[in-house]
């Protein structure tokens, strides 16, 4: 069994609460008596500290890199919250946003002793290598987008990317999957147009590849929630992000839930209060809890319990009746 002790909250755009719900879900566990610790990733512009109200952080990932604190755990910092610790992003520092591959390293490693149950990774925005590799080395990822259009797009390239990511480094010195995995997408002999042809190109031609990029595909599960619901029609958007995934990357991401749009959620950013402590009964604060019990399940359950489209024909559903519904949702990226 694994324990998904690490969780990432990627999705690619920024803008779409990623900090909001990295932090929700901290208090969230934290209420059920769980030991969580939440770490800014997002290294260009660290926010996660003012949403809980800390102006003024005594200690950042800034020490950390330039090794003025020893071991991670020495920057964490207890919130007001008890069981929840806080350790702040770096951006007070030149280059602070793209920190070398030593220092990443050096933080990944050190994310495995961290005294806590439960580690989130709240993650900048964009598909630097940087992010991809924290979202990566997670084994619970969460993917959150907003029902806009463009934060769509941008959530089916982050996992596209993520991935691909993934697939790039098991294979780097596998010339040939290598090269089919990053052509650049066009048609041609020998140059599969879709993630799925590739595995059906792969299993006839290198049974041993193949076995070897679905070990990669069962080990990559991704969990979607999405923000800002203001209709039912808005919901829509998970089984989209789930078909597209499924018909072009062969991947099959779990629901993890939905936050509705609630203006209370901004007025307490800018207050600087942590939002589920404001409201408890709040709809925002309801939605957060029923999404951190489904993270408790999840983390019981073992790596790579996805199951393959070819074993479960119902799993893929296919994009027509998704497109219907809103056709001009279709990933570009």
């Amino acid at each position: 069994m694994y324990n998904k002790r690490l969780w990432s909250v990627g999705g690619g755009k920024g803008g779409i609460g990623k900090s909001i719900l990295t932090l929700g879900l901290g208090i969230s566990l934290a209420r059920m008596g769980k030991k969580v610790v939440l770490i800014d990733c997002d290294l260009g512009g660290a926010n996660l500290h003012t949403l809980m109200g800390m102006r003024y952080p005594q200690i950042t990932l800034e020490d950390f890199f330039l090794k003025r604190a020893a071991r991670l755990e020495e920057t964490v910092q207890e919130s007001p919250i008890e069981g929840l610790g806080l350790i702040c992003g770096a951006d007070d520092i030149l280059g602070a946003a793209n920190p070398t591959y030593a220092q990443k390293i050096r933080l990944l490693k050190e994310l495995e002793n961290l005294p806590a149950q439960y580690i989130f990774l709240d993650l900048g925005a964009g598909s630097s290598l940087n992010m991809l590799d924290f979202f990566n080395y997670c084994v619970g990822k969460i993917v959150l987008f907003t029902p806009q259009t463009t934060s769509l797009q941008n959530a089916y390239g982050f996992i596209k990317n993520a991935i691909y990511r993934k697939l790039s480094r098991e294979f780097a010195r596998e010339t040939e999957v290598f090269q089919l995995l990053f052509a650049d997408g066009q048609e041609t002999e020998g140059n599969p147009p879709v993630m799925v042809d590739l595995l059906a190109w792969l299993k006839d031609a290198s049974p041993e590849r193949y076995s070897k990029v679905l070990q990669v595909f069962r080990d990559f599960q991704v969990f979607l929630v999405v923000n800002m619901v203001k209709s039912r029609a808005d919901l829509k958007s998970l089984e989209i992000i789930q078909s597209v995934c499924a018909d072009f990357l062969n991947i099959h991401p779990e629901i993890l839930g939905h936050l509705e749009y609630d203006p209370a959620v901004e007025v307490a950013v800018n207050r600087m209060q942590p939002f589920p402590l404001a409201q408890k009964r709040s709809r925002t604060a309801v939605a957060m809890q029923d999404i951190a019990l489904k993270v408790l399940k999840a983390s019981r359950l073992p790596r790579g319990f996805w199951v393959p489209e070819e074993e479960n024909p119902a799993a893929s559903r296919g994009t027509e009746a998704a497109l219907q519904a809103k056709p001009y949702c279709v990933p570009t990226s």
